[in-house]
């Protein structure tokens, strides 16, 4: 009698595991992350760098300044205080401020009314209107320069003043009228319909609707417009150069250039305190800047 023996049935063979791709994953995000910063880095540093030569050289001593050494010896910081009393700086500095704070202010009023209008309402020639707008930025300024400063001059007697500067941007600036015409675009109609519903007017509706909720189209095409004021050079030239009792900052810089050429350190430090105002202000204001950049453009 022959017995057979049942074998237990083998365990199927299973494929050899492959790697798990893990660590190849976690290396190559480890290697985009240094690579996106070291990009980062390097542009970075490549804004950076001209402001601390400038600071550096703003704390050195006269002739430490002139010898091409980086680092100071010793913090001077008593050449703000020589470049603060110099006969003028101050009233360079109000001047400024005064340039720059009406100018952005006037443009802000005369601008957002028309960018409004072209926006949201609904007339005949509204295209026409909007492309006469931006054809007048193709228009370089110093094509109207002449004929400006003749009626300046000779009809208003102005001349020597900010005033010719300052009073056109009371009439809209075409730039202003552009961006915050693209930023109202992206605001929806349905809540003007509400507002008139409720019985708002136009003037209401741009006050009570429009202006909360056109705050960073708003805070960029400001900052834009005080930056331009703050750093024009051109116009002080030309309606301001024979009152230095009306120089700005930015014209009469080039004049305490040329009285301490050789003071370099003073030179530096009256530079930085132009672009320090500039500087503050856009630090606390690039939220509102970028996102009104961002989002302006959305529609056309």
């Amino acid at each position: 009698m022959t017995t057979t023996t049942l074998s237990a049935p083998s365990a199927p063979v299973r494929p050899a595991s492959r790697r798990s791709p893990a660590p190849a994953a976690r290396r190559k995000a480890v290697l985009h992350w240094i690579a996106v910063h070291a990009v980062a880095v390097a542009a970075a540093l490549f804004f950076v760098l001209p402001f601390v030569f400038v600071f550096l050289t703003s704390v050195m001593s006269d002739s430490q300044a002139m010898s091409g050494e980086l680092w100071p010896d010793g913090w001077h910081w008593s050449n703000y205080a020589e470049v603060f009393n110099t006969p003028g700086f101050l009233d360079w500095w109000r001047n400024s401020l005064i340039y720059a704070g009406l100018g952005t202010a006037f443009t802000l009023i005369s601008s957002l009314p028309v960018a409004y209008a072209l926006a949201k309402f609904r007339f005949r020639g509204r295209r026409t209107a909007m492309i006469l707008v931006i054809s007048t930025m193709m228009l370089p300024p110093q094509v109207v320069v002449v004929p400006m400063y003749l009626v300046w001059a000779q009809q208003f007697h102005l001349s020597g003043s900010l005033w010719p500067l300052i009073i056109p941007m009371a009439f809209g600036d075409a730039y202003s009228i552009f961006l915050l015409r693209q930023f109202l675009l992206t605001i929806p109609r349905e809540y003007l319909e509400s507002a008139k519903v409720d019985g708002c007017g136009e003037l209401r509706t741009l006050l009570r609707i429009i202006v909360p909720m056109a705050k960073p189209g708003i805070a960029a095409v400001a900052l834009f417009q005080f930056f331009y004021c703050w750093n024009d050079y051109f116009g002080p030239q030309i309606y301001a150069a024979q009152n230095p009792g009306a120089w700005t900052l930015s014209y009469g810089l080039e004049s305490f250039k040329s009285a301490h050429s050789v003071n370099w350190n003073l030179t530096m430090a009256a530079t930085l305190l132009v672009m320090a105002p500039v500087i503050i202000v856009f630090f606390f204001a690039q939220k509102a800047f970028v996102e009104g950049v961002t989002l302006t453009g959305v529609k056309g």
